[in-house]
């Protein structure tokens, strides 16, 4: 069942939502995946749609690998002053969509929110950072790439501001970068089994924002459709798993999640 949001009223009564409703409602375990596309009506843009970073500038994807963190101190250098000139999500606000899943965690059946974004934008939302596994890492921390040392973002940023353009560990002289898991880099694993766990356990799985072409991340549709969990997917653009779904929704996230989550039952 899949229908376009031409409007925000002329899909209030569609059949389409009504499902949708009806199943987040009789949902008792609801594990949630989301990717850029919740995240952009609050001013930061997707990657892979058709306004996406990626999708404008292909060689700004190619900077994404972590060797040229490695390998370009020049890179390093810019990438640190936007960050600490405020150039790069700055003041961004979780938007509706975002406070909508808080309310699945407030009714007691939430699982587990997994996230691909790294803005933490769910955390200021109010969602429990127990509840949150961010399997891409985040922006609002720093870490070595040599020791693992850690510590908020903004002491590295503080460093970059007193004129340190390029910091270095302090404690083993190792590159810093932000704690993101750039490409090249391994994840987490126990975020990616807190993430599977959620796709075995869960009798609901709500895919938001997400092409779900990122793997292994993506194989929680899949996977908790074998276990016998209703799919509902909510994406701007069709996704590989569209086929297997019981609702498909194509529409703004922050004015379409409000309206299922807080549909009959919800």
């Amino acid at each position: 069942m899949v229908e376009p949001a031409d409007s925000v009223s002329k899909l209030v009564a569609s059949p389409t939502l009504v499902a949708a409703q009806a199943l987040v409602g009789a949902a008792t375990s609801v594990a949630v995946l989301t990717g850029a596309g919740i995240s952009t009506d609050s001013g930061i843009p997707d990657f892979r749609g058709p306004e996406g970073v990626w999708t404008k500038d292909p060689q700004a994807e190619k900077k994404s690998h972590i060797d040229y963190w490695i390998n370009d101190a020049e890179h390093r250098k810019s990438r640190w002053k936007r960050m600490a000139d405020g150039q790069i999500w700055a003041q961004v606000e979780p938007n509706a969509g975002h406070r909508a899943l808080v309310a699945l965690e407030r009714r007691g059946v939430l699982h587990t929110l997994v996230t691909q974004n790294v803005d933490g934008l769910h955390q200021d939302a109010g969602s429990d950072p127990h509840h949150v596994v961010e399997v891409h890492g985040t922006t609002r921390r720093v870490a070595c790439l040599d020791c693992g040392y850690g510590a908020p973002m903004q002491v590295a940023l503080d460093r970059v501001r007193a004129g340190d353009d390029d910091p270095t560990c302090r404690s083993c002289g190792g590159l810093l970068k932000s704690a993101t898991i750039s490409f090249g880099q391994a994840l987490d694993d126990d975020a990616l089994e807190r993430a599977q766990t959620a796709a075995q356990q869960c009798d609901l799985l709500l895919a938001i924002g997400t092409s779900l072409g990122v793997f292994p991340i993506a194989n929680m549709v899949p996977i908790a459709k074998a276990n016998g969990a209703e799919i509902v997917i909510v994406n701007g653009e069709p996704t590989g798993f569209d086929h297997i779904a019981s609702v498909v929704i194509d529409g703004s996230i922050s004015e379409v999640l409000p309206l299922i989550v807080g549909g009959p039952g919800g």
